[in-house]
């Protein structure tokens, strides 16, 4: 009976979105058949599979309980031999050659054009000075950002750190999703989420609460809830079935699958989530269609080193664009934002903030592997809400130069595709799902 309830659920072929004119079944055809080939041979290239994380920063809201034991857990860090040269020896905003030659120069100039109007100033005030500076930076930015200067920051492959169940769980797991949904989704404390065994017999649902919102607190909720979601699906499909002779073997675990969305089990709550999966995939493959110009200049190249593969690289990555931009239900984030000027900045801003707060929660994520895969794609969809927010920016962008109003760094980059994989694999996993569903009634 239960599983016939979730494939009813899971299936229906015109399954529609709240929030926007789209239903799964178009999402599921479009995923399968244009973008997860692609997507998962993109994230196999080089440009791509290597991202610069620091895994060892504090956590700044709580006394942090300790890093997980599991083996599973650990994250293995790339060798500085493995990097490819343009990689590594590239700052986080070059791309190619000419803006490597470009970027150095204009780090130059500003470096004597503050020395020669503050010849003056102290140590300690020029440090201010470009603190200021970084921080102007930092206004369009939706998440926190590791330093990739820092000793701390170490390449990783993403190719050989997999995200998959590693057996983290418990209070302080429980604690990071708690204090993401409690305290950063603009829910007051008297509404309980669903689920949550503290909540009282009567007093305001959820859902009540939540419809009641403006369109921007929806989508926010939405956006954390699909990710949420997401995350769950990868372990549940990469789950450790058994080990032997010291060899792990991994796999679908239908039973963690039912657990975390069974309609029953999760008293109504699953399916909601996958539909708030499928909502963020939309949100993504908008932002990737918006910014296709960006990546379309000529003096973006993927810059690796290797010429003939980093041609081949964005060839790939504008195929993937011209797909994008073909989706024909795509959502409309001119819905959003659009009252009133003051309120809207202001509520963008808070929207922001909100945002960054949830990155920075990443750190306290015991895991290590967890939090690589975390941060990733926490910072992807800042990078995603970024683009969809500076249109006006990437309209005006200049052909042959670096531009002033809107910028990518490398990490942003290869964070907002591979989070934008995930969600693709997500996707397509779900579909695994239901033919093993179908084939267990």
């Amino acid at each position: 009976m239960l599983v016939s309830i979730l494939i009813t659920l899971l299936i229906s072929d015109r399954f529609f979105l709240d929030d926007c004119l789209c239903d799964i079944d178009s999402i599921d055809n479009f995923n399968t058949f244009k973008i997860f080939p692609k997507i998962k041979k993109l994230q196999e290239r080089d440009y791509f599979r290597y991202y610069k994380v620091n895994l060892k920063r504090p956590c700044p809201f709580w006394a942090e309980d300790g890093h997980c034991s599991i083996k599973d857990c650990h994250v293995e860090p790339c060798p500085e031999s493995k990097i490819p040269v343009g990689i590594k020896a590239g700052s986080s905003n070059k791309y190619s050659k000419v803006a490597n030659n470009t970027k150095e120069l204009e780090d130059c100039e500003q470096a004597n054009k503050l020395g020669a109007i503050n010849s003056t100033l102290s140590n300690q005030s020029k440090e201010a000075f470009i603190d200021w500076a970084r921080y102007d930076d930092s206004q369009d930015h939706f998440c926190e950002l590791d330093d990739e200067r820092s000793p701390a920051a170490q390449y990783v492959d993403l190719l050989l750190n997999p995200e998959r169940y590693t057996g983290y769980k418990g209070s302080s797991a429980w604690r990071v999703w708690n204090s993401i949904y409690e305290e950063n989704c603009f829910k007051p404390r008297s509404v309980y989420r669903p689920l949550n065994p503290l909540a009282p017999s009567r007093g305001e649902s959820f859902y009540t609460w939540l419809e009641g919102l403006c369109l921007e607190k929806r989508v926010f909720y939405k956006l954390i809830s699909g990710l949420h979601a997401s995350i769950n699906l990868h372990l549940c499909a990469n789950y450790l079935l058994e080990e032997t002779w010291g060899k792990p073997s991994w796999g679908p675990n239908m039973k963690e699958f039912k657990r975390r969305f069974d309609p029953v089990e999760t008293k109504g709550e699953g399916p909601r989530r996958l539909k708030n999966l499928y909502f963020l995939y939309l949100i993504e493959l908008r932002a990737l269609s918006k910014v296709a110009p960006y990546f379309e200049r000529s003096i973006v190249d993927l810059y690796t080193g290797n010429v003939e593969e980093d041609a081949d690289t964005k060839t790939l990555l504008l195929n993937i664009f011209q797909d994008t931009k073909s989706f024909p239900m795509h959502f409309d984030e001119k819905s959003m934002f659009a009252g009133d000027k003051k309120g809207a900045k202001s509520l963008k801003e808070e929207f922001r903030l909100h945002f960054k707060n949830i990155s920075r929660i990443m750190d306290c994520v015991g895991c290590d592997k967890c939090r690589l895969w975390g941060k990733l794609q926490t910072q992807g969809l800042g990078t995603a809400l970024k683009i969809l927010f500076s249109e006006k920016e990437i309209q005006k962008l200049p052909e042959n130069s670096p531009s002033k109003g809107f910028q990518l760094t490398r990490q942003e980059i290869v964070a907002l595709l591979n989070a934008f994989g995930r969600l693709s694999t997500s996707i397509r996993e779900l579909q695994n799902f239901k033919v093993l569903l179908q084939h267990s009634r």
